[in-house]
């Protein structure tokens, strides 16, 4: 990660059930995904910027992921989550789509993006940051240097840029849960 670069999850376009479930501020899917949208390409530059989405894009057919994919900012790079299943024919639309990828900031700290939240992650007691989705903001906060990026935790149901995660870090630590503690 780095600056220009942003991360969300969960987007979770076309989904009208996801609006009850996570307490979206929305009155149908339409709604939801012209304001997710329109949220998206205000914060993130038509061109030179990268997008990782940590899954759970959309639910629903794929011709739809192609309308919205059209429609977004950035070069969208692609961590699959448990719903993506449908979006099998439109993987070659992202940069690349992967389960898992490891990246460094610009100051060397390693960053582990997947999906979902790992409890002890390659490089935490180095102060590794873990960035994941998945949980709808639901997963305890401990304090560590980790984050759940979905959009459902983002208080404008946006992508998070490089020097928010940044920021949100500064004041995190590291907790140990394995051997690496000692």
């Amino acid at each position: 990660m780095r600056p220009n670069e942003f991360i969300t999850s969960d987007t979770h376009f076309g989904h009208k059930n996801i609006i009850k479930y996570s307490n979206r501020p929305f009155v149908d899917k339409w709604e939801m995904d012209k304001e997710l949208i329109r949220r998206w390409n205000e914060k993130v530059p038509e061109r030179g910027a990268i997008v990782y989405h940590l899954g759970d894009f959309m639910f629903g057919r794929s011709g739809r992921a192609h309308e919205i994919l059209n429609q977004l900012n950035g070069t969208i790079r692609f961590m699959k989550g448990n719903h993506d299943k449908p979006l099998e024919g439109v993987w070659h639309r992202f940069d690349w789509a992967r389960d898992y990828y490891e990246s460094r900031t610009p100051d060397g700290v390693k960053v582990v993006m997947c999906h979902y939240p790992i409890a002890s992650w390659n490089g935490m007691h180095r102060g590794a940051w873990q960035l994941h989705g998945h949980c709808h903001g639901t997963f305890p906060d401990t304090g560590v240097r980790r984050i759940d990026v979905g959009v459902d935790t983002h208080p404008n149901y946006e992508p998070y840029s490089y020097e928010e995660l940044v920021e949100i870090m500064r004041d995190r630590g590291y907790v140990p849960v394995d051997h690496h503690g000692d």
